[in-house]
């Protein structure tokens, strides 16, 4: 895949399906997507292209209050879609002059011009142009004029609930990983570097590594424990990660991300580390000790080792 940066990176290629949209979680109903682009461009014998923006819209139109948390880092975003098979990315800057293009000149100026564009496949939800004036039927409206095909992709659903980014917030924002990882159609990931903590754990026999995410934006689960697939320097493990305030212990009330390897015992601070939430244990809460929350840990272990012997590969 290719990726650029710009609208004005890009050199038009023949017969060009092109999609639009942020993307973010590049969930199952944006996959049936990318697969409709990918059926049209072998039809028409072209490629296919994404175009994405960065910072979200609301970012920059609402930046004292726009609460945006999305699903995937630009990163994460990258290696999704080109796994999709995707052939061009573009990941244009968002910002207020390109938010007062019309709907029409984001078809002229944009589609036309720019792309060269000879077939626009949309999301039965999609909007474009100034104050998401534009829709599907405008496009059927201008797309003959302007000499390209539209085709809009109907509503999808999972279980009768209408497969959406939000959906998948407001899962994970439950603590409800089952859901969410059927939603996405693979588990929910945190990256993030390794940093020092206050090491209570190892007093307890549970030492474990803190997270440190970069991204304010990125969406953190429920507080709670959850069991984890854990990426670390090209190998995989398995753990128990917390996501909480350390309500037991004395604590600045803030929200760590911390994560106990199962059979690991090296120093990796510094290092670089992917979490792939796979089940929900329980809720984070306060105990009135440590050899309170020490029992409770073993509970958690026996549970995610159960866990993992019964969905084991």
């Amino acid at each position: 895949m290719r990726i650029y940066y710009s609208l004005e990176d890009f050199t038009p290629v023949e017969n060009l399906v092109v999609t639009i949209g942020t993307f973010d979680g590049v969930h199952i109903g944006h996959r049936k997507l990318i697969n409709r682009i990918r059926e049209v461009a072998s039809e028409f014998g072209g490629e296919t292209l994404i175009l994405t923006f960065f910072p979200h819209p609301r970012m920059v139109l609402y930046p004292a209050e726009h609460g945006v948390e999305l699903l995937n880092t630009s990163r994460e975003k990258i290696q999704l879609l080109d796994e999709a098979g995707v052939d061009h990315l573009i990941i244009h800057p968002f910002d207020k002059e390109f938010s007062e293009l019309t709907s029409e000149d984001f078809v002229k100026k944009i589609l036309v011009k720019k792309l060269k564009v000879q077939k626009l496949v949309i999301g039965y939800d999609h909007r474009f142009g100034k104050q998401r004036e534009g829709s599907f039927d405008d496009l059927k409206k201008m797309a003959p004029k302007s000499g390209f095909e539209v085709e809009e992709i109907p509503e999808q659903d999972v279980n009768d609930i209408a497969v959406s980014s939000t959906q998948v917030r407001n899962a994970l924002k439950k603590g409800d990983i089952d859901i969410a990882n059927a939603f996405l159609g693979r588990p929910y990931s945190l990256t993030g570097t390794v940093i020092h903590g206050n090491k209570i754990g190892r007093t307890i026999g549970f030492p474990t590594a803190n997270l440190q995410i970069p991204e304010t934006y990125k969406l953190i689960p429920a507080e709670g424990v959850y069991v984890v697939e854990v990426e670390l320097m090209n190998e995989l493990h398995h753990g128990l990660l917390s996501i909480g305030r350390r309500p037991t212990l004395e604590s600045n009330g803030n929200l760590s991300v911390e994560v106990y390897i199962i059979d690991f015992d090296r120093e990796i601070y510094g290092s670089e580390i992917t979490l792939r939430l796979l089940r929900h244990v329980r809720e984070d809460r306060k105990f009135n000790s440590l050899d309170e929350l020490t029992k409770q840990i073993n509970s958690d272990m026996i549970f995610a080792l159960n866990y993992l012997a019964e969905n084991k590969e």
